[in-house]
């Protein structure tokens, strides 16, 4: 993991910290915090598992291309995923929930991240239509606006370009040009997980699963929606459906924002955007939410995370080392 894309992600993150934080009045921020009612975080973390369990369901389906595994025996593989994501820099979490699975369960890892980048167009294209149902009782500014045209381009622009590659034609004429160009001795295993990642993305030529995932991904975030609604009661602030769901989906499209581990600051920021910017909440009591969310979904999960990953009893060392390239099949 290069260091200097590291510190250019923990400088990103103090670009939007200083932007979250400008103006604002931490006296009024801290006693925001201090009235909230804390007992919700208990359903609101209940609620999140919950999705992260429909999330499993979601990546056991995508996986049965090419290996069947049970949602028990991913469950624990995603938290570890989710946990490195919010210690390690760059997303390291989707390259150790490959790892994990191709060295401790035999699947190969390039099978494995084809399922995940289609995870994450699911994700996208959920939170998309989170902010299209959302613009139906909000009014949407032109800079959540802006956000929806991007996220849009991106994601169906993915899922065109993964649906495209899933076809024979497509996929050869790609290899046989790609592979051509390279010494015979380097073309020979790009080859081999070029194909295992093709492999890993089967499911997108099924119709009926295609409509089984996006209904996963659908509950699955709706099950994370809730939590934002439950802390938000927590802190008296009477979202209705619509603006929970912007919420929602500009604080983690926010996230795709290149960032430190854990995605400080955009996420603030994401979440500033929706609820001060068109909502019209107050800043401060938006801001302090915002910390509050984000201390539910970080901690939980992370503590989770680290139990399995002394469970299985990974490398530290072998993990910070981790690189798409190094992952193996």
């Amino acid at each position: 993991m290069g260091k200097p894309r590291v510190w250019l992600g923990c400088a990103v993150s103090l670009i939007f910290l200083v932007i979250a934080f400008h103006g604002q009045d931490l006296g009024q921020i801290g006693a925001s915090l201090a009235r909230a009612n804390y007992w919700l975080l208990l359903p609101a973390v209940l609620l999140y598992f919950a999705g992260l369990w429909v999330r499993t369901i979601r990546w056991s389906s995508l996986l049965r291309a090419v290996h069947r595994c049970a949602p028990r025996d991913l469950f624990p593989v995603v938290t570890v995923g989710f946990m490195a994501n919010n210690v390690l820099p760059l997303r390291a979490g989707e390259l150790v929930r490959a790892y994990m699975l191709a060295n401790r369960r035999g699947v190969r890892a390039s099978s494995v991240l084809a399922t995940i980048a289609v995870e994450k167009v699911f994700d996208g294209l959920t939170m998309l239509s989170f902010m299209l149902v959302a613009s139906l009782s909000v009014a949407l500014t032109a800079q959540v606006r802006h956000v929806a045209v991007v996220a849009g381009l991106l994601f169906g622009g993915l899922l065109v370009g993964l649906i495209v590659l899933t076809a024979e034609w497509p996929r050869r004429w790609l290899l046989d040009r790609g592979l051509g160009r390279l010494p015979a001795r380097v073309a020979e295993p790009v080859g081999q997980a070029a194909h295992t990642f093709l492999d890993g993305l089967a499911i997108l030529r099924r119709r009926e699963d295609l409509i089984a995932v996006a209904v996963a991904s659908l509950g699955a975030w709706l099950l994370e929606a809730s939590m934002y609604w439950v802390i938000a009661e927590g802190f008296g602030l009477g979202l209705g459906p619509g603006t929970v769901l912007l919420v929602t989906a500009v604080a983690n499209l926010a996230t795709l924002i290149p960032a430190s581990p854990g995605y400080i600051g955009p996420f603030e920021a994401g979440i500033l955007l929706a609820l001060a910017g068109a909502v019209g909440i107050e800043r401060g009591t938006a801001l302090s939410y915002a910390i509050a969310v984000h201390a539910a979904l970080y901690f939980p999960v992370t503590l989770v995370g680290l139990y399995h990953w002394w469970r299985e009893s990974l490398s530290w060392r072998a993990v910070r080392g981790l690189s798409a390239e190094e992952v193996g099949d």
